[in-house]
């Protein structure tokens, strides 16, 4: 039996024995009662009776133990062409004033804070003296719609929101406060006051007697010490998207959660106190809160805020050169970053420019990685590259290469073997456990490790509805995939990603991953659409790699011989037509349920999440060009 085995074999066996031992890692006020408490199945809580802070355990004992002058945060915006370090003392300093920032407008332990910011230190500040006096935060992706604030606002109920006069998108400054003033508008809920941090790039307009300057009132702040929480409070909401239209309120604990984090940093991500880590996201999404935030300052760790791009903030070369200068170990981003890097240097002639020598891993999670990618990722650093799965929910990985326990040979298409703590199993729809190499729903059998969520924002019934009554006994992911003969794990896509084709399950997934493998392709989406005839057949929409030109036709033909020579005619795979971007969240995430919709000629709402709406105009066009859609109203 190997380390992993022995490790995860544990986790499952021994799940109270397990954890407690991990949470000796975490500075407590008071021990817990109860490792796990199963008394309200299925809403299981861990470390029941415990009492601790997160903001303490992420700021002030590293400056108790010795770590004040140690980097603490690295913020780096080439938007703004500035790079500044902020030591864990300067942290402290700025988190305890922040809070009293907020316990001066009257936010106490139990109320909620809306953050909605951009990538700058002002945003960590804002989430860490949330923690520091028992608030709950709700962070916002900074830019999103009026109308989508508006609803979390109603949903949260804030006493207060934090915000910034704007943020640079490519070339482009968006004022945030205009917005923020319409959500304000038409929620129902009126929070009570604004904090609202003026850029150099945007001012401002306040409203007397609501809207309060961030500078001006941290000058004359009075600290604020830390509050002691039960391990079981929320430390924050986060909303992710419902397939109702209406976003699910993501509850997220303090203990497990800090309990979760501290063992990853360790266990998945090979990275010990003092080092630097960077994950490449945003802090409006759950990767952002677990591994730009939470996670490294946990630790002890520097942590990188990037206020940039992959790509032209200013070139193909942004990542390198972050990594090169602040002595970056590990980066953790989506696949989407490097099929752009990929696109715009193929060759990767812009990696050649830096020194990348105290690089030592890339993960990648947030889609799916493509085989192509990974290859040519892993062919170009010459280090590990690793996928790992997980989810908003789940808040830390459930299928990962655990770098600090066992390294595994990697299978492209694969997130490896279940991460300790998490049971995986593919069931059939029935609910029953399916062979080796058989696809199926994946689920994780219950109860679910630390820090993964115990239920939605006031609203218990939609959490068992979505999570717990499809496949009882088990956390149902909503993903479809297979676990094969050495038990790895290949998640396939979203259960909706799978196609009926004249009867026949086919995985868009896979058609996917052979499109990819194309030489002149740079990204692609593949989806299925519907069909009077077989139901459904799939249709791909392929970007190009940079200075590559091709007649659609003729790629298409090309493309259509490698998916019948890899699955067979019985994929039905007719239809591809080449545009010039795919439309994604902000946060990676190909939108291909709106494809979808686009192609079926369905009415569809153009998502707040997505990065540029025009964008579908074209992707419109282009599904015309081969017989597809109409436009949407």
């Amino acid at each position: 039996m190997g380390r992993y085995d022995e490790v995860f074999e544990k986790s499952i066996q021994d799940p109270e024995g397990f954890w407690a031992e991990a949470a000796e890692n975490i500075d407590w006020y008071k021990k817990w009662d109860k490792v796990l408490d199963d008394s309200n199945r299925p809403f299981y809580r861990w470390f029941s009776g415990g009492e601790m802070n997160t903001c303490y355990n992420a700021v002030d004992r590293h400056v108790k133990n010795g770590r004040g002058d140690q980097a603490a945060i690295i913020y780096d915006s080439p938007v703004t062409d500035t790079v500044q370090k902020i030591t864990y003392k300067e942290l402290l300093d700025r988190v305890s004033k922040f809070a009293g920032v907020l316990r001066s407008l009257g936010v106490s332990k139990g109320d909620t804070v809306i953050i909605y910011m951009p990538m700058v230190p002002q945003a960590a500040v804002a989430m860490l003296a949330c923690a520091r006096l028992g608030a709950i935060h709700s962070v916002v992706f900074g830019g999103f719609a009026p109308h989508e604030l508006a609803i979390r606002i109603d949903d949260a109920k804030p006493k207060v929101i934090v915000t910034a006069s704007g943020a640079i998108e490519g070339k482009k400054i968006i004022e945030y406060k205009p917005m923020v003033d319409k959500a304000i508008e038409l929620a129902a809920h009126k929070p009570e006051k604004c904090v609202v941090y003026q850029r150099s790039l945007v001012k401002a307009e306040l409203a007397a007697g609501r809207d309060f300057d961030w500078d001006v009132m941290m000058s004359k702040a009075q600290p604020a010490e830390c509050v002691p929480v039960q391990a079981t409070d929320p430390l924050y909401i986060l909303y992710t998207s419902g397939t109702t239209g209406t976003p699910k309120g993501i509850v997220r604990d303090n203990g497990g959660y800090a309990v979760a984090l501290r063992w990853s940093f360790e266990n998945i991500y090979d990275t010990k106190p003092g080092e630097v880590y960077w994950s490449a996201s945003d802090v409006g999404w759950v990767v952002g809160h677990s591994y730009i935030i939470y996670g490294p300052l946990l630790t002890g760790c520097t942590t990188v805020l990037f206020e940039g791009k992959p790509v032209g903030t200013p070139d193909p070369g942004a990542f390198w050169r972050v990594i090169s200068e602040h002595g970056v170990k590990v980066l953790f981003t989506a696949p989407t970053a490097f099929r752009a890097i990929k696109r715009d240097d193929p060759k990767g002639d812009y990696l050649k420019k830096y020194d990348l020598s105290g690089f030592k891993y890339l993960f990648l999670a947030g889609e799916r990685l493509d085989p192509d990618t990974y290859h040519w990722a892993s062919k170009l650093l010459d280090r590990p590259v690793i996928d790992h799965w997980w989810q908003t929910e789940t808040g830390w990985p459930i299928t990962a290469n655990c770098m600090g326990i066992e390294v595994f040979p990697v299978k492209p298409g694969s997130s490896t073997k279940p991460v300790p703590g998490f049971d995986v199993q593919i069931l059939d729809n029935n609910g029953k456990p399916v062979g080796a190499g058989t696809e199926g729903l994946v689920a994780v059998k219950l109860p679910l490790p630390p820090g993964t969520l115990p239920t939605l924002w006031q609203a218990e019934k939609r959490f068992l509805e979505s999570y717990i009554n499809p496949l009882p006994g088990y956390y149902f992911t909503s993903d479809g995939g297979y676990i094969d003969e050495d038990g790895y794990v290949f998640i396939m896509g979203r259960v909706d990603d799978v196609i009926n084709v004249a009867g026949h399950r086919l995985s868009t997934g896979e058609m996917e991953e052979i499109v990819a493998t194309h030489r002149d392709i740079a990204e692609c989406a593949v989806f299925g659409v519907e069909d009077g005839l077989k139901g459904q057949v799939p249709v791909g929409l392929a970007v190009l790699k940079t200075g590559t030109g091709r007649d659609e036709k003729e790629l298409r033909q090309e493309l259509v011989s490698m998916i019948r020579e890899k699955i067979g005619p019985i994929a039905c795979f007719k239809q591809a037509v080449i545009v010039k971007r795919l439309p994604k969240t902000r946060s990676g995430k190909i939108l291909r349920g709106t494809m979808r919709r686009i192609a079926d000629g369905k009415e569809y709402s153009v998502p707040s999440t997505i990065d540029d709406p025009a964008i579908l105009n074209e992707i419109e066009e282009a599904l015309k060009r081969i017989g597809y859609g109409k436009r949407a109203v």
